[in-house]
């Protein structure tokens, strides 16, 4: 047996969320029916995070253990040649016993795209979520970068494990390139649909529905009630996960962040 670490990207329109569920299409679902297919063997995935129904990935981070006699770039080939268009691997190698997507990870990177015109466009439908009225990016970004730090996040999600609500953020940005602005956050863990619900917020605060002041005050008061309605799926990206020592499928060097992950999803 032989321990393999990939990373993976894929459109979730047409999946019921990364996890396995009964009698319904999932990512790990038809990783685990390809490897299978390879090896003759059941194999069994574990990832950095489980991505909801019709979120993608860019940079899912999976492990898993099956019996495969050749090489490393063999294993690459057969499982992008067996994969639906929809899925593909793109990294392999083998890894340490003692690596785990999820609990070796220092933290994790989210993308939402808002795409903010006054039609829709079916074209950017299944990718992105359409904003017809004017967003002030200024003022969304006031109160992204008041998140920053280590806080509590009660008022935004549902703790994964345990009770706690704290989480540390590294980066929460809005970016616009033309008509789409992308919101970039990356923490040591997240809340259940927190980010989702992040996103609504600075949306309300963008089109004038919340003030910075309105939007600092539901989230000090730790209370779900207060929270708006997660934005949706479409728009939402597991962009990358990172480690101590690792390069990502890009090349890209990993960030070293310091501290214990603290949570994983954040759909």
């Amino acid at each position: 047996m032989r321990y393999f670490r990939a990373t993976v990207e894929y459109d979730g329109t047409d999946f019921y969320g990364f996890q396995i569920q009964p009698r319904q299409p999932t990512v790990q679902g038809v990783l685990e029916q390809v490897l299978q297919r390879l090896t003759g063997e059941p194999v069994r995935v574990l990832a950095a995070g489980r991505t909801d129904t019709g979120v993608h990935a860019r940079g899912q981070v999976i492990a898993f253990r099956c019996p495969w006699r050749h090489s490393v770039a063999e294993l690459h080939k057969a499982l992008n040649a067996l994969l639906p268009d929809s899925v593909a691997v793109r990294a392999l190698a083998e890894a340490p016993a003692e690596f785990h997507p999820r609990y070796s990870a220092r933290s994790r990177e989210y993308r939402y795209r808002v795409y903010n015109t006054a039609v829709r466009s079916p074209l950017r439908h299944r990718y992105a979520t359409h904003v017809p009225e004017p967003l002030d990016v200024a003022k969304m970004n006031a109160a992204a970068a008041l998140i920053v730090g280590v806080h509590d996040f009660a008022t935004f999600g549902d703790p994964t494990s345990g009770e706690s609500t704290v989480r540390e953020v590294y980066r929460s940005e809005w970016q616009r390139d033309g008509s789409e602005i992308v919101y970039i956050v990356e923490a040591n863990g997240f809340l259940r649909r927190m980010v989702r619900t992040l996103v609504t917020a600075f949306l309300w605060v963008g089109q004038g529905r919340w003030t910075v002041a309105d939007f600092q005050a539901a989230w000090a008061a730790r209370d779900r009630r207060l929270a708006p309605p997660p934005a949706p799926p479409q728009g939402l990206y597991l962009w990358a996960v990172r480690y101590d020592d690792t390069i990502d499928a890009d090349g890209e060097t990993a960030q070293r962040i310091s501290g214990k992950l603290s949570g994983e999803d954040g759909q």
